[in-house]
């Protein structure tokens, strides 16, 4: 596992992580690792962010600070030292406000350019527009863009949680990668010319905007709500079994996994449901991070889905693919019966709308002791690499396999919570 951290330099003993101007009513503290805090971890959702030496970074509201102390946990507020917003001094992308990573801006930037560059394989398309009316964008990558072939369609989602910057880069990456080797490889050009690939980078980009200006670890979307809290966990939003508990998924606006006043509320979920429901979509990923993991449905019950053993299979066959590439080891599981329940999620609804395999992959590190949400920028191509065979296997897979069935099946909830609760590298995805 690799120990450097994505702006996380150790200058004269004081840890520097990027807030960009913070919150109000939130505060960076860290607290000991211990087994108390990896209890605490799960029974209070905490937002655990990064481990340095020992400690982990948490960013915690007033209640969140409240129910630490009273879990007896040492806390000590590290406010104080994190930096304002600006380019790390050492990247060779400083003309970039985040460097290597993209804004939302350089995102639209750089897809409008493989359209112009590559007129006869690449459409962008503008699949919804967002709370605060930035277009949501997918890249087409087809042999014939333009058309609306009656070919198998293959999705590939980046960017549901506004701080998950690696997200972003994946899919992206991915798209580009087609476009540049069609020409040359015949592999390539045949997954090109017999699928539609679609690959929408940044699902939420009002909350990546606010990740970027304002606040480096914002999670949701910015919907408004009352007494001035914000944002929608569009992961908790989709309509597969949305609100079913309390567990995997939260009715307080105030939670990092809020789910909304009622399924498909947000126009970001609206906008990939119904791309979704208007093409012959055969295969699905979700990128998020951290934890390096592919997971499969169901995640909001710990009993397998109908189609359990190809979910499994598959999905194995791809983790085997990533790991040929680095040596890494990315954990293939049911979502539910793994980790832990999760209603609302887009894995879930997009199977059992569709009946495609769906799945999402938590990208590197491991856990918040390689970094969390902090990959460095020269790990962003290692880690598209090790994922780009994977990605090709499930296109070609699609491919090989039109037309899935749904999956009616609404097994009975069992819970999720663990009698050995996980670690503090377990985060909420």
């Amino acid at each position: 596992m690799k120990r450097a951290i994505l702006l996380l330099p150790v200058l004269a003993g004081v840890f520097v992580l990027p807030v960009f101007g913070g919150t109000p009513d939130v505060k960076i503290v860290s607290v000991p690792r211990s087994a108390a805090l990896a209890e605490a971890a799960v029974r209070l959702d905490l937002d655990l962010l990064a481990e340095i030496e020992g400690r982990v970074l948490i960013a915690a509201s007033p209640s969140d600070l409240r129910k630490l102390a009273e879990c007896g946990l040492q806390i000590v507020d590290e406010s104080v030292l994190f930096a304002p917003s600006s380019p790390p001094a050492s990247s060779v992308y400083s003309f970039s406000p985040i460097g290597a990573y993209h804004t939302y801006r350089e995102l639209a930037d750089d897809l409008a350019a493989l359209q112009i560059q590559y007129p006869d394989l690449a459409r962008v398309v503008t699949i919804g527009t967002s709370l605060e009316n930035r277009p949501i964008l997918a890249l087409k990558v087809s042999d014939n863009p333009g058309l609306d072939e009656d070919e198998p369609a293959v999705l590939f989602l980046g960017c549901h949680h506004a701080r998950e910057w690696i997200s972003v880069e994946v899919p992206f990456l991915f798209g580009r990668r087609l476009l540049e080797q069609y020409a040359s490889d015949p592999a390539v050009r045949r997954l090109v010319d017999e699928a539609e690939i679609w690959i929408v980078p940044m699902v939420n980009p009002d909350g990546h905007d606010y990740s970027v200006r304002v606040y480096r670890y914002w999670r949701k979307n910015r919907r408004a709500g009352e007494g001035g809290l914000f944002g929608v966990d569009l992961n908790r939003n989709y309509g597969k079994a949305w609100g079913c508990d309390d567990e995997g998924s939260s009715p307080d606006p105030a939670s990092d996994v809020y789910r909304g006043p009622a399924s498909f509320s947000e126009p970001e979920t609206r906008a990939v449901r119904d791309l979704i429901l208007s093409r012959r979509f055969g295969a699905l990923i979700s990128f998020h991070s951290y934890s390096q993991l592919l997971l499969y449905p169901w995640g909001y019950t710990t009993l397998p889905a109908l189609q359990e053993s190809l979910l499994k299979s598959l999905g194995t066959r791809l983790t085997d693919l990533m790991r040929a590439v680095n040596g890494r080891d990315y954990v293939c599981a049911q979502a539910g019966a793994a980790l832990y329940l999760t209603n609302g999620d887009t894995t879930d609804w997009a199977y059992a709308a569709t009946g495609m395999p769906a799945y999402t992959i938590e990208l590197p590190p491991l856990d918040i002791l390689g970094g969390g949400f902090f990959n460095r920028e020269e790990d962003i191509d290692p880690i598209f690499q090790e994922n780009l065979p994977a990605m090709l296997a499930l296109v070609d897979w699609a491919i090989a396999h039109p037309d899935p069935e749904p999956d009616p099946a609404d097994p009975p909830r069992r819970s999720g919570r663990k009698k050995n609760p996980p670690g503090p590298g377990i985060i909420r995805r």
